[in-house]
Parts: C-alpha cells; structure tokens; sequence
C-alpha cells in the first residue's frame, strides 16, 4: 500500500515483524494518522495475499470502489492485495497476518468471492486465532518443522473462522484449531505457575471451554494436565535450585506452587533421580570451585 501521512512532521511507525514457512508474516504495527491506499496502479505487481488486520481503534476502508464501510476496534478485516483498498487510519496499534492465498484457496476454494471480510470481534474463534498468532509473533517456534506445523494452524483457523462466511464454502480445517488452544492453555499455565490453588477448571473457564476439551486436548498429545503443570513446576523449581543461593529449599517449593514439601520432595526425586538437597548442593559446589 502506499501511505499518505495526516501530519508529515510528526508522524511515526513502530513495527515489528516475523516470517512464517509457507508464505506466513506475522507483523505487529503502531502509527500516527495516515491515509493508506492500494490503488489500481499498484495492483499491478501481481500480489494477491491475504491481510488479516485487527486495529486498536475504529476506522473506515473503502475495497474494490464501493461506499466506505466502519470498521470497529478488534474486528478482524481480511483484505485480498489483489483489489483497489483505500482506508483513512487514526492512530493505532495493528496486528497483522499475511496469508498466500493459494494455499488459503485449497481450504476455502470460494474465498475469491469477495476481496474483503469482515469477522466481527466477539466471533467465536476470533480470539483463538488472534492470541495464538500474538503467541507465534512473541515466542517464534524453535526449529523448521515447529515453524511449518505452527504456519499450517493458522491457516486451518482462519479457515475455520471464514468456513460460514464464504459464499457456498464449508471449512476444509485440520486439527490447527486443537493445536492452537493447547498452545494458549500451556501458555497460561506457565503464566500461573506459581499460584497454588491454580487448577484445570480456572484455566478452562479463562480460555472459554470446559475443562473436559482441555483433557481432550492433552490426551491427544499423550499427556494430561495434571502431568504438564507438575512438570512445569518442577522445572521452575530446579531452576531455582541451581540458581538461587539464599532460599530454602521449601521456599523454592511453595514459590513453584507446590503446597506440600514432603510432595514435592517425592516428585522431584523421581522425576530426577536425586533430592533437592543433592541438587543445591551441587550448585552450591560448582560455584566454590
């Protein structure tokens, strides 16, 4: 697009970006007003991906020449690069996914219906889609293979979003949408990590689904939750061990969240073949030699 600045001697962009296997660009965006316009010139360069834009702030675009519509804060505007756009922007953050629409159009072979939807933002599935691609844009996966399956996720979401939207199409989506709520429950998992009384039902009930789906979720990776938090804790825990010189050893326990020392010493000693105490001590020796 080519953007016009409301106010050239002040204006400024924050943005930051990150690439995907097949085609994926997650992008996140903060800027002063400006006009933005796709024109019929620039549509000449053969792009033809999709956008997938959630602004802070309620704007208006123009697609294809037709009357302005109103966009809201926290919808989802899904843009082909392939017609004339035009939108007037006040200041605000955007999240951005860019998507190849060849591989879109093998979920949703219709999507070319139209060169612009709009998902309102309480859909059901929107906000699935949005945290776990802010999860993907903060955290990038490790390696190829976790990059090309996290890619392959969301394309299956924004197929599952668009599957009743699309004239005459019915979502074609692999099991992303699973995938994608396991990676934002383990998130908050470790976001909670150290509160006690932190169990499956409050996770449920903060993600939206019932603590049934989250089981489900973890079999089919062939864990469960009990077994995800417990080692979560365990890690933070021998963490603190090796690292933190002054704290008792039944401090680092309740600050890992686990309520019972005598507990945490029996599963740590089987998780890891020796005691908290031969951990620190351990620690405790390297740094004197």
């Amino acid at each position: 697009m080519e953007f016009r600045p409301a106010d050239p001697q002040s204006f400024h962009v924050d943005l930051a970006a990150h690439a995907l296997p097949d085609a994926v660009t997650l992008a996140q965006a903060h800027y002063s007003p400006l006009d933005g316009k796709r024109s019929r010139a620039l549509i000449g360069d053969g792009r033809d991906d999709y956008q997938l834009m959630i602004h802070s702030t309620e704007h208006e675009v123009s697609v294809d020449g037709k009357a302005p519509i109103t966009v809201a804060a926290g919808d989802l505007m899904i843009v082909s690069q392939a017609v004339w756009t035009e939108c007037r922007l006040p200041e605000t953050w955007l999240r951005v996914v860019a998507l190849e629409r060849t591989r879109l159009a093998r979920l949703l072979p219709r999507i070319d219906a139209r060169g612009c939807y709009i998902i309102p933002a309480a859909t059901p599935g929107l906000r699935l889609f949005a945290g776990y691609a802010e999860l993907l844009r903060q955290s990038p996966p490790g390696d190829a293979e976790a990059a090309a399956l996290a890619a392959r996720h969301l394309y299956d979401l924004v197929a599952h979003l668009l599957g009743g939207v699309v004239p005459g199409d019915t979502a074609r989506a692999g099991g992303g949408i699973g995938a994608a709520r396991l990676a934002l429950v383990k998130k908050e998992i470790l976001a909670r990590l150290t509160d006690p009384e932190l169990d499956i039902g409050a996770i449920a009930r903060r993600q939206g689904v019932t603590p049934r789906y989250i089981q489900r979720l973890f079999a089919a990776e062939g864990a469960s939750f009990t077994e995800y938090l417990r080692e979560s804790r365990l890690q933070l825990a021998i963490r603190s061990l090796r690292e933190d010189r002054t704290g008792s050893i039944a401090d680092i326990a309740f600050a890992a969240g686990f309520q019972d020392l005598s507990h945490f010493n029996r599963v740590f000693r089987r998780r890891f073949g020796c005691t908290p105490s031969d951990v620190r001590a351990e620690a405790l020796a390297g740094r004197s030699g």
